[in-house]
């Protein structure tokens, strides 16, 4: 039986890799979700008015790969003490957002979130916020395993924010 779980952490494009790669990941959909327009485009979200962010869906067999465990992933690819973007991608619809399917979820996020922020290793808020799951909307096909199609691009996107992990993990 597998879960979802929806995490949004800056562009799409580089947060597929991380989780694509761990065991017992069965999908991982880039897309839009937390928005007030149906089936957006991400023309749309781009233009910050169907208040949508950024975010990866993803399909995943607890008995191999925990919910506990995908957040820890997630904390490792933001910067959780950014609300307004991530890294080079800046505005509402990049923020840092862990979206819980059921009540349980929510009671891991957040007890990892605190633990994230007794732990003193970011010296400013966590402010990544953990909000119920909303309608989740696919992004287009080309947007979709963007660092397998686009290598070279995803590398270039995807640099700041290797940068940050580096030094903060």
């Amino acid at each position: 039986m597998s879960e979802k779980a929806i995490f949004a952490g800056g562009c799409f494009w580089c947060m597929i890799q991380p989780f694509d790669t761990q065991p017992g990941i069965i999908s991982v959909t880039s897309g839009y979700t937390g928005g007030h327009v149906p089936n957006p485009t991400y023309e749309q979200v781009r233009s910050h008015t169907t208040g949508h962010t950024e975010a990866v869906e993803i399909v995943f067999d607890p008995e191999i790969m925990s919910y506990e465990q995908l957040v820890e992933i997630y904390w490792q690819q933001t910067d959780p003490t950014d609300a307004m973007g991530q890294f080079e991608d800046r505005g509402d619809n990049y923020r840092p957002v862990i979206f819980y399917m059921i009540e349980q979820q929510k009671a891991i996020a957040e007890k990892s979130k605190e633990a994230l922020q007794e732990s003193g290793r970011f010296d400013q808020p966590i402010v990544t916020t953990i909000e119920p799951a909303a309608a989740f909307y696919p992004a287009e096909d080309y947007h979709q395993n963007f660092y397998q199609k686009e290598p070279e691009r995803y590398n270039q996107a995807h640099t700041e924010r290797a940068n940050f992990i580096e030094k903060n993990w």
